[in-house]
């Protein structure tokens, strides 16, 4: 199978601590993170994905908005200096990918699309405090780590 991500959830994968917009989102997300920690590749989208799935049934889901698309061209844009990826394609988050994403995330350079998010302040602190209770984690050495605190 393969995780569909919008771009900037190609970010919020980084920090993401169990944290959300409600239950179902959160269990949703859970379930996505234990995947990404298991290897699952992804598949690059446009619009809302596998994480915006439980708010969907809103027709106003703040996922459908045009402030979020604009964030996801700010994310894909930043991500490109990194990893070379765009709209359609598949990718592998190895350690090494997965560590380089979060280096650039730490330092400023991949965090244009997180300018006036919600999450910013909560996300800004996880990077401080090196991705400890980040739940997409992977092993080095190929094998994969536990996510989830299952």
């Amino acid at each position: 199978m393969t995780i569909h991500l919008r771009p900037h959830h190609l970010l919020c994968l980084l920090t993401y601590v169990g944290k959300g917009y409600g239950d179902a989102f959160i269990r949703n997300y859970d379930r996505i993170a234990q995947r990404l920690s298991m290897g699952e590749a992804i598949m690059v989208v446009d619009g809302p994905d596998d994480i915006c799935a439980p708010l969907l049934t809103d027709p106003d889901a703040h996922c459908r908005r045009a402030g979020v698309t604009a964030r996801d061209a700010d994310a894909l844009h930043d991500i490109a200096g990194i990893l070379a990826i765009g709209v359609g394609d598949t990718l592998s988050l190895d350690p090494a990918t997965l560590s380089d994403m979060r280096t650039a995330f730490a330092s400023g350079r991949s965090r244009g699309a997180c300018a006036g998010c919600e999450w910013e302040a909560l996300c800004s602190a996880v990077a401080r405090d090196g991705f400890a209770g980040a739940r997409v984690q992977l092993a080095e050495g190929g094998a994969k780590a536990m996510c989830c605190g299952s």
